[in-house]
């Protein structure tokens, strides 16, 4: 905890420096409980992981200050004027929010739950894993909003405002609001599997990701991209007129509409002579390891049986890349068939099934019964 300042000493600690100074002056003056009113800044003022930090000077300018895990700040000071802010670690610094102005806040991996209305952030909100956050206040305007991970967040605020939004892994969000912009940037919204549409007011993007959105089946009419939209793991099987020549990806790679959308075209002869690995992984998931194996004739390495039946450990090799190794299982409820990709250097069913189970070594997983 800082020393009780006494008039004498912030007297002479004012006299002995300018009010302009350095971030190591001012860590040892704010340490020391000596800094004065109106103390600016140069340079990137860190306190980070110092929980006895209780109390900031006044008027104070900065930069960049770093106050992540300070969680004994009860308060931001009078007249606080700072452009990047990282609030980030693993407490709820609200409190510390109301009538906050600045230019970048990062309140990653914190406990916070909501924001308060008059936050003002102009270019960059950073929420990433912030996990216990349920709301956002309406009509939020900032240029870059980062909600990756809020695994509360049923939904956006109305009257949203960003150029650039990252809702991956928001699986609770369901719909859109009535009201909101985002304009010109990107949307990213991987694993949103509860997301079923998106917005009219959406209409003009640079960048759209919607892998594994897994219960989105069309685009907007009218909607227009102009760089790339990726569609892997959705239901979506064409695009709208306004989307015509749009560059589509899967996972990241180019593909055209016919890989994306119409993979019973693609054919094991195909996916064999592809040069490019990252392309050939693509052909493999759009194809499917089980139609891949079948017509490509591959090697069995091994057979056993297990509760489900017969496990057979099958290989292709590939020119110029590590041979596939799948095995071959049928759960014993079901009595559906899994193929599921397996180490090249895999040699038995016991084995394979044992890395998928997570272990490393095979002679440690003895199951009372394998499915």
């Amino acid at each position: 905890m800082p020393a009780t300042r006494s008039p004498a000493r912030t007297t002479a600690a004012m006299s002995a420096v300018s009010r302009s100074v350095t971030a190591e002056v001012a860590r040892r003056l704010i340490r020391a409980g000596d800094a004065p009113t109106g103390l600016s800044v140069s340079g990137n003022l860190s306190f980070a992981g110092e929980p006895g930090l209780s109390t900031l000077p006044d008027d104070l300018t900065v930069g960049t200050l770093d106050l992540s895990g300070c969680t004994r700040l009860s308060q931001l000071p009078r007249g606080f004027r700072v452009r990047r802010l990282d609030l980030s670690g693993r407490w709820n610094p609200e409190h510390l929010l109301p009538g906050l102005r600045c230019y970048e806040l990062d309140l990653k991996n914190t406990a916070i739950t909501a924001l308060p209305a008059d936050l003002r952030v102009e270019y960059r909100l950073d929420l990433e894993n912030c996990t216990a956050l349920r709301s956002l206040p309406e009509g939020l305007k900032v240029g870059s909003l980062i909600l990756r991970g809020c695994l509360s967040l049923e939904s956006l605020p109305d009257g949203l405002d960003v150029y650039f939004l990252d809702i991956s892994g928001c699986t609770a969000i369901s719909h859109w609001p009535a009201r909101g912009s985002i304009q010109v940037g990107r949307l990213t919204a991987r694993g949103c599997a509860q997301l079923r549409s998106l917005p009219r007011w959406m209409t003009r993007l640079a960048q759209l990701d919607l892998r594994d959105c897994t219960n989105l089946r069309e685009l907007p009419d009218g909607l227009v991209v102009t760089s790339w939209v990726d569609v892997a793991g959705t239901r979506i099987r064409s695009l709208p007129a306004s989307l015509k020549g749009v560059q589509l990806r899967w996972r990241g790679v180019t593909v055209d509409e016919r890989v994306a959308f119409r993979p019973e075209l693609i054919t094991a002869e195909e996916i064999l002579a592809e040069s490019n690995a990252e392309r050939r992984r693509v052909l493999l998931e759009r194809m499917g390891y089980e139609a891949f194996l079948a017509h490509a004739k591959a090697e069995t390495l091994d057979t056993d049986r297990d509760a489900g039946g017969e496990r057979r450990l099958l290989r292709v090799p590939i020119k110029d890349d590590e041979d596939l190794v799948c095995v071959s299982v049928l759960c014993p409820s079901t009595g559906r068939q899994y193929v599921i990709r397996v180490p090249p250097t895999t040699s038995t069913c016991h084995q394979a099934v044992a890395w998928v189970a997570g272990f490393d070594n095979a002679d440690e997983y003895k199951p009372l019964a394998e499915s």
